[in-house]
C-alpha cells in the first residue's frame, strides 16, 4: 500500500475478499496500530486507510514472504 487508500480501492485490489472480511481485517490492523483510519467530514463520509510507521516497517518483510510464497507455488504439484 503506497499512501492512503479508500475502502473501495482496497476492495477493488482484493476481489476474492468479501467486504465483510476486509472490514474485519482493517479493523484488526487499525487496533494493532499497523494501519491508520481517517474519515473526511461532510457527506458522504470518506474513509481512507494508510500504513502507520509500524506497518511500513513490516512492509519489506511481507513483500519477501509474498515473493517466497509465489516461488513455492510454482514448485508445488497440481492438485
Amino acid at each position: 500500500m503506497h499512501g492512503p487508500r479508500s475502502f473501495s480501492a482496497l476492495r477493488a485490489g482484493l476481489p476474492s475478499l468479501s467486504a465483510k472480511v476486509l472490514t474485519e481485517r482493517l479493523e484488526s490492523l487499525v487496533a494493532q496500530g499497523l494501519v491508520s483510519c481517517s474519515r473526511s467530514p461532510g457527506f458522504p463520509v470518506r474513509t481512507s486507510y494508510a500504513l502507520t510507521s509500524a506497518g511500513l516497517l513490516l512492509r519489506p518483510l511481507l513483500v519477501e514472504l509474498y515473493r517466497t510464497g509465489e516461488a513455492l507455488l510454482g514448485e508445488l504439484p497440481d492438485h
